[in-house]
């Protein structure tokens, strides 16, 4: 919310300085988010007039202009594109001081020049550079600007917390200044116009608890032409709106002032009555900003004899919207509920000022009041001669504040520190609320606007945001603390990051909301959770993977020119299959390319491969004792041949591999990436430690060479090794594999040591004999292999 100081100060009477004011904002919970001081320096700066303007002798781009600045002509060199006669235009007279800049009579290109005409940026007013500041025909030559604009001011932006939907407009804020200073909000004119005509169209409400009140009045005679007053332009422009045009401004403005979005119609183009239902499928509608809007029943449409000309709570119509040649108005203001205008502005693309208010909720008793308002604004400015107001309304679905119950003792516990009665009943009266005391504490009903008092500890909060956090000692809590320490069955997530940080990877966080159509193109949709409120189409669903987003935030980073990237991330993904309850699954990814090894002399440089992702896994593995198995994959992701399922005891808990060629093209990927990706929670669980003595006999190692399938994995020859040499085996290591000459083609060779030790004796040659034995029979027997010769 952005707005004008001085509006503010206009609302409620206070004596705070500018900083003063900020700091109150900031610590009531209104956060000032920016403030910038306007028109702080403008002594010597006047109101002028251009009489003429000729070109320069000696330059193209300049004008020499004879300007009336209210005490005789004063020449001036302009180079302003927008400088001619008849303009009024701010004028810094010799000796005025614009920032570092003291105005001096001088000579331009041959000609003298007695002062400087202005732009909006050069007064510290805007940013807007492209040409003078062009002031109203009718504004009074010599005149201080300042005094003029009404200088100096400042324009204040909040940032508000969506529970505060009652301080989007300038009285709002006024209400929580009112109290936190102890003064009184200014007692505001909203005195009914009366009718001096009989025109009038009848309004029809067809949505029920979506549409609960519209109100609706023609203005007949408006002159439509008449330039917005300069005091009405500068509060909106201070408040981030540009002006538009008379009528456009007037709503505008009532909305910034009380909080109430309205529209206005061009009467002549609407046949009656006026209605708002539920759009139908397909129904379409030209808005404002010129686009084409197609409808579903989900938009409340507002209806002119059964046509769509606006959506409710969005944004007007095109072919009924209101011009300079408009002599005919038909106002209206409504209070939509905030379920039915949540989240339609984004499935159209837009984001409207009506529908930021109208979707955190606007007081239900305002419409009238604001159309009062800018029936007397319109009629002051443009004339006109105002009908009746019609209002259709549906009590029965008005939102009514309900009453609250505050106990003194609640407050004390949930603060920390007793505060005075009297202090609670001033708070929450100057907040608008109705307090009633009883033997315990008070009975609050809060007033229409604040849709955010629901229950106890909202009233605490008021009350302790407004007495100041800063008035609440801070003490410490009592009694002692039991510390759990952590179990030892399970590998802590801190281990895990701290595992593959120490192995030159990066962590990174990614969105748990992604585009339905990358999931597509990983082939991982299907089983998605679709969101009913997302924030845009590229975050419609959630993510059933960690993968497609730390691709993404790998590609993003090979982009920029980095040759060796290697991320992890530890996050939830999301799946509903056969529309069952979404289920959420903990688990940890790795992506990388590049260089196996960071730039160096030492090795020669190699790029990263499947085996170098499987130490990084098996490394992770060893945090809790795993042992994992690797089988052939046939994810629709991973490069054939080059990935592989991840199990432990028999569990599947994931991929490791290498990106398929087709993906890595559909992503735009130029260079190679190997990932995994598997649950977390069955990869670090682990069995308590249980402590053994190291055996006192020495180990025998026996080196094997077998020649066995090429198509035989490894992992399945070590499962039949372990399973035939039984408890003597200690440790089983794959020291080469070897293919070639002396080989039979389609076979390999895996040379292998067997480690062989008991606790309890030395282990004979007979023994050991006895093992080799077993351990060749069962590789003939399982996978047909033969020792080499």
């Amino acid at each position: 919310m952005k707005f004008s100081e001085n509006w503010l100060r206009q609302h409620v009477r206070i004596d705070a300085t500018r900083e003063e004011l900020a700091a109150t904002l900031t610590a009531i919970g209104l956060e000032v988010e920016e403030l910038v001081p306007l028109g702080a320096q403008l002594d010597g700066v006047v109101v002028a007039r251009i009489v003429s303007a000729e070109k320069h002798p000696e330059a193209d781009r300049l004008q020499v202009c004879q300007v009336d600045a209210g005490n005789g002509l004063l020449q001036i060199v302009c180079g302003a594109p927008n400088a001619r006669p008849g303009l009024a235009a701010p004028l810094a007279t010799i000796g005025a001081k614009l920032g570092d800049i003291t105005i001096k009579a001088a000579r331009l290109r041959g000609v003298e020049s007695n002062g400087m005409l202005c732009s909006a940026k050069e007064l510290g007013l805007d940013a807007d550079a492209s040409g003078l500041l062009e002031l109203p025909a009718d504004a009074p030559v010599g005149t201080p600007l300042a005094d003029y604009l009404g200088l100096p001011d400042s324009s204040i932006e909040l940032k508000l917390t969506p529970n505060r939907a009652d301080c989007f407009s300038v009285r709002g804020i006024a209400f929580d200044v009112a109290a936190a200073s102890g003064s009184e909000v200014v007692a505001f004119d909203a005195a009914p116009m009366p009718a001096l005509n009989d025109a009038a169209l009848p309004v029809e409400l067809q949505a029920g608890a979506d549409a609960p009140r519209y109100l609706g009045r023609v203005i007949e005679g408006v002159d439509a032409a008449r330039p917005t007053p300069v005091w009405m332009a500068e509060r909106l422009r201070r408040s981030g709106i540009r002006p538009v045009s008379l009528l456009v401004d007037v709503t505008q403005y009532v909305m910034l002032e009380l909080g109430q979005p309205m529209h206005a119609f061009d009467r002549d183009l609407l046949k009656g009555p006026v209605g708002v239902r539920r759009a139908r499928s397909g129904e379409r509608v030209k808005l404002l900003d010129g686009r084409e809007a197609t409808l579903d029943p989900q938009f409340l449409a507002i209806t002119d004899a059964d046509r769509v000309v606006a959506l409710a709570g969005l944004m007007g119509g095109f072919d009924t919207r209101v011009t300079d040649a408009t002599g005919n108005v038909f106002l209206e203001a409504a209070h939509f509920a905030p379920a039915a205008i949540i989240g339609r502005g984004r499935k159209l693309g837009l984001h409207t000022d009506a529908a930021h208010r109208f979707e955190r909720g606007v007081d239900p008793e305002l419409p009238r009041q604001a159309i009062e308002v800018a029936t007397r604004l319109i009629v002051e400015i443009a004339g006109g001669a105002p009908g009746p107001v019609t209002e259709a309304v549906l009590p029965e679905h008005l939102p009514r504040p309900q009453p609250v119950r505050l106990r003194r003792a609640r407050v004390a516990r949930v603060l920390g520190v007793a505060i005075a009665d009297a202090e609670v009943e001033r708070i929450l009266r100057a907040l608008g609320f109705t307090v009633a005391a009883d033997a315990e504490g008070w009975q609050v009903t809060p007033p229409t606007r604040r849709f955010d008092i629901a229950i106890e500890e909202d009233l605490v909060e008021e009350v302790a945001r407004i007495h100041g956090y800063d008035a609440i000692p801070a003490t410490l809590p009592g009694g002692a603390t039991r510390i759990a320490p952590p179990g030892e069955n399970r590998v802590d997530d801190g281990s895990v990051r701290r595992q593959l940080a120490a192995r030159d990877c990066l962590e990174t966080i990614n969105y748990a909301f992604v585009d339905a159509g990358l999931l597509a193109t990983w082939n991982a949709d299907g089983d998605e959770v679709p969101l009913a409120n997302p924030l845009s189409a590229e975050l419609g669903v959630m993510r059933t993977l960690l993968l497609p987003g730390l691709v993404a935030a790998l590609a993003r980073n090979a982009a920029r020119q980095q040759p060796r990237v290697r991320l992890f991330e530890l996050g939830k993904v999301f799946a509903a299959a056969n529309g069952s309850a979404p289920r959420e699954t903990q688990r940890v990814a790795m992506a990388a390319s590049g260089h196996a090894a960071a730039e160096q002399w030492g090795v020669p440089a190699r790029n990263i491969d499947f085996h170098d992702l499987k130490g990084d896994l098996d490394s992770l593995a060893a945090l809790s004792g795993a042992s994992l198995e690797y089988r052939p994959s046939p994810s629709p992701w991973g490069h054939p041949g080059r990935s592989a399922d991840v199990f432990r005891d028999g569990e599947r808990l994931g991929w490791i591999g290498q990106l398929h060629p087709r993906l890595q093209q559909a992503l735009g990927l130029d260079v190679d990436v190997v990932a995994f990706e598997l649950d977390l929670e069955p990869l670090l669980r682990r069995p308590l430690p249980r402590a053994r003595p190291l055996s006192k006999y020495p180990s025998v190692r026996r080196d094997l060479a077998f020649v066995v399938a090429e198509s035989v994995p490894w992992a399945e020859v070590a499962a039949s090794v372990r399973a035939a040499a039984g408890p003597a085996l200690r440790d089983l290591l794959l020291f080469d594999r070897y293919a070639g000459k002396g080989v039979e083609s389609g076979f390999k060779s895996l040379a292998m040591g067997l480690i062989l030790q008991d606790e309890s004796r030395t282990l004979t040659d007979r023994d050991v004999d006895a093992v080799v034995a077993a351990v060749t029979a069962a590789l003939q027997r399982d996978h047909g292999a033969a020792i080499r010769a």
